[in-house]
């Protein structure tokens, strides 16, 4: 069974609780992103001044963690409309489509996330919906089978994606807005961990924000779990205030090195080293190497190692870099 990753974005039950108690409600509480914020606010703005009901659709793509969610409450909140919020997976037959697109009131905003794997049959489905507000739905069987159209309210579809590599072509180019969710800056990631410091009432000096800060991968959701767990740290220690020193040893108890890195991490980069020179490998002979999956290696581990210059993905395989060497030597 796989370890459990501290710094990994992906959504766990504890982040449901925190992510609704330190969800911003505007674009005014909403730290970076500062293009698609712009962007969107110029389009609900233009939406209003013409008195319509709902903006065009909008399609955010990004990593896990990076607030397209909120961004998407956001947006309905902007409006005044209301939200409903579903998995793509989840959407698995054409009854399910229907009843979730009917109950939409006018003006609503369906949030659709990882929309990219959504039922193909429901995504052809939703292309009318989108375009026309309509359903066609197909009634009966063989001779007996008939037609029917079904209007539905006029609604913004917005759809999240960590893939968008993998939607189709006639969903991509029926959104008005796609906007890549980039990943932030190690400034907004501390104004991001005081400002959630505040709502959770932790006191917490400037020092251990920017060690935070730096071990969160730039991604507000793993930061706002390291801080909980360092707090968590601090107060079995008896401290009111979380130190430094505090959040440099419960970071150390969870095996998170000053770059963000896990046992994980490290150990492709040292498989890379030891056994293959620095490479180049390929993904077949790393992933039995490093006795990792290649799903694992290419969605959990690669992504952030790639992005701080760690490894270099060539023609020939993945390449460790002399920075990633140097950062193995001083953990070692």
């Amino acid at each position: 069974m796989q370890k459990e990753r501290r710094v990994s974005p992906q959504t766990k039950k504890e982040d449901e609780v925190l992510d609704l108690a330190l969800r911003p409600q505007s674009f005014s509480q909403y730290i970076g992103q500062e293009k698609i914020k712009k962007n969107i606010s110029i389009i609900i703005e233009a939406a209003k001044k013409r008195k319509e009901a709902c903006i065009e659709h909008i399609l955010f793509y990004g990593g896990s963690g990076l607030g397209k969610t909120t961004l998407s409450y956001i947006v309905a909140k902007e409006m005044g409309s209301g939200i409903r919020v579903i998995a793509g997976p989840s959407i698995k037959k054409a009854g399910d489509l229907a009843a979730i697109l009917t109950n939409l009131r006018e003006g609503d905003v369906l949030f659709i996330d990882e929309i990219h794997r959504m039922n193909r049959v429901c995504e052809e489905m939703i292309y009318p919906a989108m375009e026309e507000f309509k359903l066609n739905l197909i009634i009966g069987n063989g001779p007996m089978a008939r037609t029917m159209e079904l209007k539905v309210p006029r609604f913004t579809l917005i759809g999240a994606t960590t893939r968008l590599a993998f939607l189709s072509s006639p969903l991509r180019s029926r959104f008005g807005g796609t906007f890549r969710v980039e990943n932030y800056k190690k400034n907004e990631i501390e104004e991001i961990i005081k400002r959630s410091s505040s709502l959770l009432d932790i006191k917490i000096k400037n020092d251990a924000v920017k060690l935070i800060a730096s071990c969160s991968r730039f991604n507000p959701r793993v930061a706002n779990r390291l801080l909980k767990r360092v707090r968590d740290f601090s107060e079995v220690e008896g401290n009111k205030t979380v130190s430094r020193k505090d959040a440099q040893e419960a970071l150390s108890f969870l095996d998170i090195d000053e770059m963000g890195l896990e046992s994980g991490d490290r150990k492709i980069l040292q498989t890379l080293e030891e056994k293959f020179s620095g490479g180049p490998a390929g993904l077949h002979s790393l992933s039995i190497a490093s006795s990792e999956e290649k799903e694992t290696i290419i969605d959990i581990y690669e992504p952030y190692l790639v992005q701080i210059g760690f490894i270099k993905r060539t023609p020939r395989g993945r390449v460790i870099t002399e920075k990633a060497k140097k950062h193995l030597k001083t953990i070692k």
